[in-house]
């Protein structure tokens, strides 16, 4: 079975960091995401999607991004059913974010370009390459294998 989902959008307001009572951090947040057709009026419709991401990326979000910033979230959806204040059966869907990437450049002018992340799967063990690489001579360009 499957159940993975990816967005891109735009954060609708600042993510707040909490903590649950065994100190997990944990942050929602709720993504803009245009449509890719128009509604019958002419103009794109938006659907807001809460999110919610656990622990390291919790902290990352937290600490990285701010409303309006483009976002790419990719996890898996989850529905809670719950009670409201009445007693009412209420039944929410939301991401559970497994990995957050930038979607757009850093907004401050910094070095950071889209692309970069932290989630899940983060692994700090990668090393820059040594940078000695040859140049591949112009006349077997026209030859590479693939």
């Amino acid at each position: 079975m499957l159940n993975k989902i990816i967005l891109m959008g735009r954060l609708t307001r600042d993510p707040e960091l909490r903590r649950t009572g065994s100190g997990t951090a944990v942050t929602s947040f709720a993504l803009a995401v245009d449509r890719d057709f128009k509604g019958q009026g002419g103009e794109k419709e938006t659907d807001f999607i809460d999110v919610v991401a656990w622990r390291n990326t919790a902290e990352f979000v937290s600490k990285y991004f701010t409303k309006g910033r483009m976002a790419v979230v990719e996890g898996r959806l989850q529905i809670r059913d719950w009670k409201d204040k009445e007693g009412n059966n209420r039944r929410s869907a939301e991401v559970v974010a497994d990995n957050v990437y930038f979607g757009d450049s850093n907004k401050d002018g910094g070095n950071r370009s889209g692309g970069g992340s932290y989630g899940g799967s983060y692994d700090d063990s990668y090393q820059q390459p040594s940078g000695d690489f040859s140049e591949i001579p112009d006349d077997d360009a026209g030859e590479l294998p693939f």
